[in-house]
């Protein structure tokens, strides 16, 4: 885990498998809490939490990808749209994310 945080690929893996378990959370836990239990506190408190983890997502996206110089139509692009789509950022970790962080910057 911590060698996740010394490179900026590695900090963005790490805000998408924190952006992806917050969405776990509020859609598995959150969600049917407020629905089945009439308790929507759970809902009031990782809503913002997960719309953060959100935007710090897709601002490092951006910052990675001019960084390293990433081609948005073949890269940036992909990682932007796995944000948006449920636990699209697990996935695009291992396909994407994982094997950049693995291989340096051809800077």
């Amino acid at each position: 885990m911590i060698s996740l945080l010394k490179t900026p690929i590695g900090r963005l893996r790490l805000l998408g498998l924190l952006e992806g378990l917050s969405l776990l959370l509020l859609l598995g836990v959150a969600v049917p809490l407020k629905y089945a239990a009439d308790d929507p506190s759970f809902v009031r408190a990782l809503g913002p939490v997960h719309g953060l983890l959100f935007l710090l997502f897709v601002l490092n996206t951006l910052r990675v990808g001019v960084e390293y110089r990433w081609r948005f139509a073949t890269t940036t692009w992909k990682v932007l749209l796995a944000c948006i789509i449920p636990f699209g950022t697990f996935y695009v970790d291992r396909k994407i994310l994982a094997p950049l962080q693995a291989s340096p910057p051809q800077l």
